[in-house]
C-alpha cells in the first residue's frame, strides 16, 4: 500500500471517526457476506477475534489487523487507533484468554498470549511492515504501550 494510502489512515480526521465507525462497518460487512468480505482485509491481513466479555461474560467479535505468522498463529496489536486508552478486546484476552480466531472463513480455536517487552521488540518491525501506523498510534496515544498478543491454536478445555 503506497505511503499517501497510509499518510490518510493515520491522519488526525480519520482517527477521529475511525473508532466508533471502521470497527462498526466491518463488522457489518462480514455478517452481511457470511464471513466471506472485512473491510480491513482489502488494506492488511485481517481476522476476526472472537472473545468473552471481561466484565459482562458476553460474546465479542472484533475485526483486526494482524501479522500471521505461519499458518496458524497470529500477532494482533491493541493500537485502538491511537487512542489513550487500551481497547476492550485487549482486556478480554487477559481476563479470558481462550478467544475464537476467523481466518479466511475458518474458525481455530486460540491462546492469547502477551508479548513480553524483548518479544514484542522482535516483532514490532514485522508489525510495521504490515502497519506502518503503528507507531503513529503510540505518538498519538501518548506514549501508551501497545498491548501485542500472540494467538495461537489451543483445543478448548485444555
Amino acid at each position: 500500500m503506497g505511503d499517501r494510502i497510509h499518510r490518510f489512515f493515520g491522519s488526525e480526521g480519520f482517527l477521529r471517526v475511525a473508532p466508533k465507525v471502521v470497527p462498526r462497518l466491518d463488522r457489518a460487512v462480514h455478517r452481511l457476506t457470511g464471513g466471506r468480505v472485512s473491510l480491513s482485509q482489502r488494506m492488511v491481513p485481517s481476522l476476526v477475534l472472537h472473545t468473552t466479555g471481561a466484565k459482562t461474560g458476553l460474546p465479542r467479535e472484533t475485526p483486526l489487523a494482524c501479522l500471521p505468522d505461519g499458518d496458524d498463529a497470529w500477532y494482533v496489536v491493541g493500537s485502538n487507533f491511537g487512542q489513550a486508552q487500551h481497547p476492550g478486546w485487549t482486556a478480554n484476552l487477559l481476563a479470558r484468554p481462550d478467544a475464537v480466531v476467523e481466518w479466511k472463513r475458518r474458525r481455530v480455536d486460540v491462546r492469547a498470549r502477551l508479548l513480553d517487552a524483548d518479544e514484542k521488540a522482535a516483532v514490532w518491525p514485522r508489525l510495521l511492515d504490515v502497519w506502518p501506523n503503528y507507531d503513529r498510534y503510540v505518538e498519538r496515544s501518548g506514549g501508551r504501550d501497545l498491548r501485542v498478543f500472540r494467538l495461537e491454536p489451543h483445543p478448548r478445555g485444555e
